[in-house]
């Protein structure tokens, strides 16, 4: 969501901070702004709405000199998107403040302010919290004094700098919920809450733990811990690189995330299986005995990682014989639930910081299950922090919005996790070598579904006018429908439900006409006989079909049903198979409709607050 960005340095320092928020636009914003003091100790800040670009505009027409500054762009939560609601928040002209996450007590905080003689011209809580730290610093023998205090009286999220004017060699960071980590330079320090921000001006991190508060020097990183005690953070270097964020000859993100899926799968499998075994310490020390007496497994995910978890719950259950829950993340974290003996929970993430699930992973830790494991693509990340064990997607960075390689890896992690649980609950030799054998060959298959583009961008030309669509699916290809609903509703804003294709007669065949399209998919199954079925209900009803299937399947095009001819794959890889013509078909629609296809709107990549 939100993106922070800070810098302490002897060099001018506006043009990293603005090439940082730059590299953080994926994370979806409304404005952006940026804050820097100078070598007189004055403060200049500038802010905008809308894109990082009109930030950039101004600050050439305005330029900001001096070695420290905040940076931040801002998705909106309280108050709407506008420069006065923009980030940073000044207060007294002195302290500046860039904030991610959700104060939940501002209201009581914001009267106690205004009693305190403090004037507010926005309506955010992050303004709130720079005059909280305004008072306290009158107080207090030093701005992490000040902070310190501060943050002892919020409640909720955040991940916050802090600069004074008149210290100028020096920020005050603190996180409780919203990530942030350091970057370390040679005789420079910097600040931002994803790494890649950085990437242009270090590789050497560590990441800020829950409850941290730091001070940060050119030459010093000193970190507090939650109970005050001073702690140091790992330093680690990344082998991300600096190009990560570049589309190459891609026209958008999405399109060259999707591309890149055979790539990312084949990283995400090697070293880890061969033909006949997986390695088990793939998922961290201990794995092997934590499996063996694993009896339930509980998953827990949002959005785009929710409906990966879904499909494992068919494998789990079918290939492994080990019962299997799976949950929306927000959801589990508010209700009362029992736990299952030798319950291991499972929690998958892209980012490895989504709040939610981080709370939700909080939780489970306290109700008493016996493992945990996370699957993410972002090593260091608090979900794999926290986690016992964890499985690395290795997708590489995926920048678009609607996720595509991350959701195509954490299935072959999930599959992986599946094969590596059944190893140890009865799993027959010849299932073990059959799903090793199928998960070496989807690359390959991956490569052939994608010279499909030509044919699917076609077939998008269909729904320049329509406004809501029906996906269909049964068994592990219902939550790949709903994958393909979520991905046409997020970047081209048609209304789009996924169903399992036998709940049609229980209320969505009200919805059949010729204005709804109908996409479904189609692999040759056990099922597929129900679902042609389910089909001729459709059709019946003068609904126009979108059938995505192998020549198995044995469907045929007429005037009211086009068949894409998908290559025939092994059932246990079809539903990551499929996943890449929906992809596809929302990317092309999108295209049509003319939608911001890498930053919908009112949408974030990391979603980081509740």
């Amino acid at each position: 969501m939100c993106g922070i960005v800070g810098a302490v340095a002897q060099r001018d320092v506006a043009g990293i901070l603005l090439e940082g928020l730059k590299r953080l636009e994926y994370r979806g914003y409304d404005s952006a702004g940026i804050a820097i003091v100078d070598v007189n100790n004055k403060l200049s800040r500038v802010r905008r709405l809308g894109k990082v670009q009109e930030l950039v505009d101004a600050v050439s027409l305005e330029p900001l000199i001096g070695g420290t500054g905040i940076a931040h762009t801002r998705w909106a939560t309280h108050g709407a998107p506008s420069e006065v609601n923009a980030h940073p928040h000044i207060s007294g002209g002195e302290i500046a403040v860039v904030h991610n996450g959700i104060i939940e007590n501002h209201d009581e905080l914001r009267t106690y302010l205004q009693i305190s003689g403090y004037n507010f011209v926005s309506q955010t809580d992050t303004e709130v919290m720079t005059h909280l730290i305004h008072l306290e610093l009158k107080t207090s023998e030093s701005l992490l004094e000040a902070v310190q205090k501060a943050v002892k009286q919020l409640d909720g999220a955040y991940g916050t700098v802090v600069m004074d004017a008149r210290d100028k060699d020096r920020l005050i960071v603190a996180r409780s919920g919203s990530p942030l980590v350091i970057g370390y330079g040679l005789g420079e320090n910097f600040i931002a809450s994803d790494m890649m921000a950085l990437l242009p001006v270090t590789r050497r991190f560590s990441f800020l733990e829950e409850g941290d508060v730091a001070e940060v020097t050119r030459f010093e990183v000193n970190v507090i811990d939650k109970d005050g005690n001073a702690v140091k953070r790992e330093i680690k270097e990344t082998e991300a690189t600096n190009d990560a964020g570049d589309k190459g000859e891609y026209r958008h993100y999405m399109l060259k995330e999707t591309y890149e899926q055979p790539t990312a799968v084949r990283n995400t499998l090697e070293g880890r299986l061969t033909t006949d075994e997986i390695d088990i310490d793939t998922f961290g020390k201990g794995a092997d005995d934590i499996f063996k007496e694993i009896e339930h497994v509980q998953i827990i995910a949002c959005g785009t990682s929710y409906h990966s978890g879904m499909v494992a719950r068919y494998w789990l259950e079918a290939l492994a014989g080990v019962s299997c829950n799976i949950e929306i993340a927000s959801e589990f974290r508010y209700r009362k639930s029992h736990v299952p003996k030798n319950a291991l929970i499972v929690t998958i993430s892209q980012s490895g910081e989504t709040a939610d699930t981080l709370a939700a992973l909080r939780l489970a830790k306290e109700l008493g299950y016996k493992a945990s494991l996370v699957i993410c693509n972002v090593a260091g990340s608090s979900l794999v922090r926290e986690s016992d064990l964890a499985f690395m997607t290795k997708a590489g960075a995926e920048i678009g919005v609607a996720s595509t390689k991350a959701f195509t890896t954490q299935l072959v992690g999930l599959m992986m996790m599946t094969l590596a649980i059944g190893q140890h609950h009865g799993m027959p030799a010849e299932k073990q070598a059959e799903i090793a054998k199928s998960l070496m060959a989807l690359p390959s298959k991956l490569d052939e579904v994608l010279a499909l583009a030509p044919s699917i961008e076609a077939l998008a030309e269909d729904f320049a006018d329509k406004h809501h669509a029906l996906f269909l699916g049964r068994g592990d290809q219902y939550p790949i429908a709903m994958e393909g609903a979520l991905k046409l509703k997020e970047i081209s804003y048609i209304h789009a439900e996924a169903y399992a294709a036998g709940e049609l007669k229980h209320g969505p065949l009200a919805l059949i006409d010729a204005e709804m399209p109908v996409i479904v998919v189609a692999p040759q199954n056990d099922l597929i006989e129900k679902l042609k079925s389910n089909v001729e209900e459709v059709r019946a009803r003068g609904g126009l079909m979108y059938v995505f299937a192998d020549s198995n399947a044995n469907f045929s095009s007429d005037e009211t049903m086009k068949v894409i001819e998908v290559p025939v794959c092994d059932e246990l890889i079809a539903p990551i198979v499929y996943t890449i013509p929906l992809q596809l078909l929302s990317y092309y629609v999108a295209i049509i409709k003319g939608t911001d296809v890498d930053q919908p709107r009112n949408l974030a990549k990391s979603v980081t607050v509740e």
